[in-house]
């Protein structure tokens, strides 16, 4: 008789270790393959991402930058033109001294020459000469106007005083008389040529 150990044979079988087929191999293979792919992706695109966010902020800085310089810009426009009118004001005032008769150069001299407490009655210009007229409180206000109109090179020294004297006028309270001092001072005018070579030899 014929005895057959099947006990023997699957105790066998299950010592045998499980193996995997070619079929799961190649599915495990795929799944790796494809993780691997989606971390690829996705760490390329968060790069993506930052990079991007930085793109933008340069953008935006860029873009502040050119709103201030465009400021900037339009300041230092208004500023070359306001130089460029003042530049012709200066060019015009030039102009219009240089082109200034002699008269009206002798009125502007005398003009800036009155001292405090002093005014002028009467200015005369007659050929060669100027004659000014006028009251003063004091023999000094009648000084600083004979030396302050000594300083130009319209006139010729000496600058004389023809005549002063002292003279009571009605007090402004109207009580009581104020004593003033009439005056008249003349001077040689020299032409406008001798005056522009003095000055400049000045």
């Amino acid at each position: 008789m014929i005895q057959i150990n099947l006990l023997g044979v699957d105790r066998q079988r299950a010592r045998k270790p499980a193996a995997f087929d070619a079929a799961q191999r190649v599915t495990l293979l795929c799944s790796l393959v494809l993780v691997l792919a989606a971390l690829g992706i996705g760490w390329w695109y968060w790069t993506l991402t930052q990079e991007a966010a930085q793109v933008e902020a340069e953008i935006e800085a860029a873009r502040q930058e050119q709103a201030r310089l465009a400021s900037l810009l339009g300041e230092v426009q208004q500023f070359e033109a306001r130089r460029g009118q003042l530049q012709q004001r200066v060019q015009l005032i030039e102009q219009l001294r240089a082109g200034q008769s002699l008269p009206v150069q002798l009125v502007d001299h005398v003009s800036r020459s009155v001292p405090d407490m002093l005014w002028l009655t009467e200015i005369n210009h007659t050929g060669d000469a100027i004659t000014i007229q006028g009251r003063c409180m004091s023999l000094i206000a009648l000084s600083d106007l004979v030396g302050n109109l000594g300083g130009s090179d319209l006139l010729l020294k000496p600058i004389e005083i023809v005549d002063s004297q002292v003279e009571a006028l009605p007090a402004a309270s109207g009580q009581g008389t104020v004593e003033v001092i009439r005056f008249t001072v003349r001077a040689g005018v020299r032409p406008p040529a001798q005056a522009q070579a003095a000055a400049g030899g000045g």
